[in-house]
């Protein structure tokens, strides 16, 4: 088939998907949203998380492996009880782990070959920036921790949402920049769907949204846009090793509304290295 009528063909299908609001999602990943919705349920009690959680065998083994792990079983005890395991960690806890194994259900499926490295790619970026937007949060704000860290998670999820259904179509593009010209010109309307479609709440979305938003306004208020941009921002530079070049007088509004400059953010860094490799832990 000639590319273009390929790529022409793999485009109406996701303008199709997009209009009819009929994403095309894992059945594994329909369960564990299901799971994460539940969990927002007013004075829902431990008995009936554990019993929800034990509908997604993946979830049930990753929230016994945390309940278990160095960073919150200070005791040593195993604990072989979903009922435990939920009071250990906590609601907050356990929702982050819905929606990390939720995307790693996104990003395996289907996935093989040159498509599992870019979702691998992808995914690595998804937790450092998601670590990253936690400790700012909670380093340097007010706001929720765990709402930032889920907000920076989902950051690109509309790229996961492509990529996925581009496995459909081998052979389709000429190119990684044809692919990835595609990804940037959809991946924005492909995420709205997508929290739209889990409901998550307008702060998380417009977080999500707006994240590569660099020219909103200089409150000195930080927001949860502010987070996720600023994380995404400074990961890309962590990565590059390019911070030391940034010119802090001329940084984006985001690290300017969290008060950012060169020697606190260093510090920052440096002391919460740990933490991050936790809060990685949790993700991964």
């Amino acid at each position: 088939m000639n590319s273009k009528i390929s790529e022409f063909e793999f485009i109406k299908g996701l303008t199709a998907e997009l209009s009819s609001k009929n994403l095309v999602f894992p059945t594994s990943l329909k369960t564990t949203m299901k799971i994460r919705r539940a969990l927002d349920t007013p004075d829902i009690s431990n008995d009936q998380v554990a019993r929800i959680i034990s509908a997604e065998p993946v979830l049930s083994a990753q929230v016994l492996k945390l309940a278990n792990s160095a960073m919150f079983n200070r005791t040593g005890r195993k604990i072989e009880e979903l009922r435990a395991a939920t009071v250990l960690l906590g609601f907050g806890v356990v929702r982050n782990v819905a929606i990390s194994v939720g995307m790693k259900q996104l990003k395996d499926h289907q996935a093989s070959g040159q498509t599992s490295e870019r979702m691998e790619g992808l995914w690595t970026r998804s937790m450092r920036v998601a670590a990253l937007s936690f400790v700012l949060a909670r380093n340097l704000t007010k706001l929720s921790p765990d709402k930032a860290m889920i907000a920076g998670l989902l950051h690109d999820v509309g790229k996961f949402y492509i990529l996925n259904r581009a496995c459909l179509y081998q052979d389709l593009f000429v190119s990684e920049e044809a692919l990835w010209d595609l990804v940037d010109q959809w991946h924005a309307d492909i995420g709205a769907a997508i929290l739209d479609s889990w409901e998550m709440s307008d702060d998380i979305r417009a977080a999500v949204m707006d994240h590569k938003s660099l020219d909103i306004a200089v409150t000195g208020k930080a927001t949860l846009t502010d987070i996720v941009a600023a994380a995404n921002f400074l990961d890309g530079h962590f990565v590059g090793q390019s911070i030391a070049l940034l010119d802090w007088t001329k940084v984006p509004a985001p690290l300017q509304n969290l008060q950012l400059d060169a020697e606190r953010t260093e510090n920052l860094m440096r002391e919460t290295t740990q933490e991050l490799a936790a809060i990685l832990q949790v993700l991964s």
